[in-house]
């Protein structure tokens, strides 16, 4: 038994796109073309993958058994591909990171000194990223490890946790809190949050609103327009208030405050690849990077 990886690439797209018409422009082939590549995988499992009618297609539970394992076959022999490029055209070692905005850039440079110190040969490449793209990033073998917080890997992911940060709450500069040192979670209960996330809660968001209902509220929070930005930017202007891990003191050109929280508050920082790859970069990235 065989399973031909463009009719799986195929397969993908048209599960993703919910239609043949929208899943052939993807794929810039032709719907005649895309429609008879899908009915020669399904001859080939033996089975019935999707549904078609006049609305679209609906992929049927054999179908979203194949799509899962298809992606991570897919991812898998991308990163194979790239691996192989590298050490047949001598090039030096890549290590492509996707970060969410979760991760700070010098959370990233702390991260990847040390690696790069003791590897001069590997190379990073950072890509910011929201959690739906990483997760598709990943899959695809497209990127080699990404961090974030909170995240829970979808199925051939696999995920560790590099470390806990403490969190701080950063306000702008005349908030009516600027002045203090610290202050505790339950003080900010009548406070909004201002937040990250490409549409809707990330998963970084529900960690940090779960430690506020831990306090014993709900807190108000609000999206940030100001995506793609370091995090304490996002209360530049405004009354609100965001957490961040930047360090106690005056940030942003003074023009935030960021306050101690006590007691304290951490989130964790975690790392997510794809795992049945050889990678060397990402194996020096992970154990320089693991506590």
């Amino acid at each position: 038994m065989r399973l031909d990886l463009n009719k799986l690439e195929h397969f993908i797209a048209v599960a993703e796109e919910g239609s043949l018409t929208r899943a052939a422009a993807r794929l810039h082939l032709s719907q005649q073309a895309l429609s008879t590549s899908i009915r020669a995988l399904e001859r080939e499992v033996g089975v019935p993958l999707l549904e078609r009618d006049r609305t679209g297609v609906t992929v049927l539970p054999a179908g979203q058994a194949l799509l899962e394992d298809a992606r991570v076959i897919t991812g898998v022999c991308r990163s194979a591909l790239h691996r192989a490029r590298q050490v047949g055209r001598g090039e030096t070692r890549s290590l492509r990171i996707g970060h969410t905005p979760a991760v700070t850039g010098d959370e990233l440079v702390t991260l990847v000194a040390p690696v790069t110190d003791e590897h001069p040969d590997i190379v990073p490449e950072i890509h910011q990223r929201y959690p739906s793209e990483l997760t598709a990033a990943l899959l695809a073998g497209d990127l080699d490890v990404g961090l974030c917080r909170g995240m829970t890997p979808v199925h051939g992911l696999a995920r560790t946790t590099l470390g806990h940060q403490r969190l701080h709450i950063a306000v702008a500069s005349d908030h009516p809190l600027a002045a203090r040192g610290t202050v505790t979670l339950s003080e900010l209960a009548d406070q909004t949050f201002a937040v990250w996330g490409a549409a809707g809660r990330s998963p970084y968001t529900d960690l940090l609103i779960d430690h506020c209902r831990h306090a014993g509220f709900e807190p108000s929070v609000e999206r940030t327009d100001r995506q793609g930005t370091p995090p304490l930017t996002a209360v530049i202007g405004t009354r609100h208030c965001a957490f961040v891990t930047t360090a106690p003191g005056t940030a942003a050109g003074a023009r935030v405050r960021v306050l101690a929280l006590e007691p304290p508050v951490f989130a964790p920082l975690h790392a997510i690849y794809l795992p049945h790859t050889t990678n060397s970069a990402r194996s020096a990235f992970l154990s320089r990077a693991e506590p």
